[in-house]
């Protein structure tokens, strides 16, 4: 079921809704400004439609989904043809790749479990289990023919994780609906990652909160107004596993195979959703010096990093962050 939140907005004769779902195992919100109820109703249930097809599509959880059907043929020698969506997904990840010399990476599936086993376990895994892993993992190892829209996965045992983009596209797909319906401010956010269009009424843009890195001494929360634009936040501060006293977060670096030791939290401003987290990853895994060049090589993005290296914390900003609207707190 739906959950409905309303508030009447002057500004337009528009009113507020907010719906929320869970989808793709995370919580997904669509806040929209509509005349009246029935048309935000009517709006909200296409744009979840349309993000729970993508999760038949891309869930890696599901057996029978698309994309793990595709990962059940890796190394068989087989070219899959892929539906419109997954392909739009794995191309853009594999630019990504390319463009962050496989810092990002959706082959990383079988180390992604590896350091799910190793959380619930309290556990690290062992550097033979890790080479085992690494050997199915190298974005190289996933070809794709244009031509034809087909997928191959070149070794054994691979297997896909979306994880890092799939719910990005979800958002952006879900403001495509909105706005198809004619809904001309709407803010959807899938687990924390958001993509805005219009300002609601009488406002700068969107009001967003960046939260705070979670360690002794880092700067206060931002808050942010977004406007025609998405956002995104990649970091250890909810899913990581602490072992012998290193912190090991869920993002796994897929040229070492382990988990990242570095405390940070990154967030991108981009023109879509898909863009600002594969930015983030990648950011995350190249480090503040490196993913910045990528991210001033990007039209449009902005890149906000904390890190905690040591003992130290690291502030680090993209020049065209300094120009982002802000909110005084």
């Amino acid at each position: 079921m739906l959950a409905l939140v309303a508030g009447a907005a002057a500004a337009e004769e528009l009113q507020k809704f907010v719906y929320e779902k869970a989808e793709m195992g995370l919580p997904f919100r669509v806040s929209l400004y509509a005349a009246d109820e029935a048309a935000a109703r009517a709006a909200a249930d296409a744009a979840f439609e349309r993000i729970g097809v993508l999760n038949s599509i891309m869930s890696d959880y599901d057996s029978d989904s698309e994309l793990s059907r595709l990962s059940q043929t890796s190394g068989q020698g087989k070219t899959v043809p892929v539906s419109s969506a997954l392909w739009k997904v794995l191309v853009r990840a594999q630019e990504f790749a390319e463009r962050s010399d496989g810092a990002f990476d959706i082959t990383v599936g079988p180390l992604v479990n590896v350091w799910r086993r190793a959380r619930r376990k309290q556990e690290l895994p062992s550097p033979e289990l890790i080479a085992e892993m690494k050997a199915r993992v190298g974005f190289r190892k996933l070809r794709l023919d244009p031509a034809h829209q087909t997928a191959e996965l070149l070794v054994p045992e691979m297997r896909l994780d979306l994880g890092a983009i799939a719910k990005n596209f979800a958002v952006d797909e879900a403001i495509a609906v909105l706005k198809a319906r004619g809904i001309k401010r709407a803010l959807v956010g899938g687990s924390g990652d958001m993509t805005a269009t219009d300002a609601p009424p009488g406002q700068p843009g969107w009001r967003i909160e960046i939260a705070a890195l979670d360690a002794p001494g880092a700067p206060p929360p931002q808050i942010i107004f977004l406007k025609n634009r998405s956002i995104a936040t990649s970091g250890d501060m909810f899913q990581r596993v602490e072992i012998g006293g290193i912190r090991y977060s869920h993002i796994v670096d897929p040229r070492t195979g382990i988990g990242l030791t570095d405390h940070s939290l990154v967030t991108v401003l981009a023109p879509d959703c898909m863009t600002a987290n594969g930015l983030t990853t990648s950011l995350s895994v190249l480090g503040p010096e490196r993913g910045l060049r990528l991210v001033e090589e990007t039209p449009g993005a902005a890149a906000h990093i904390v890190r905690q290296p040591g003992e130290k914390i690291e502030v680090t900003e993209s020049a065209r962050w300094r120009e982002v609207p802000r909110a005084e707190r």
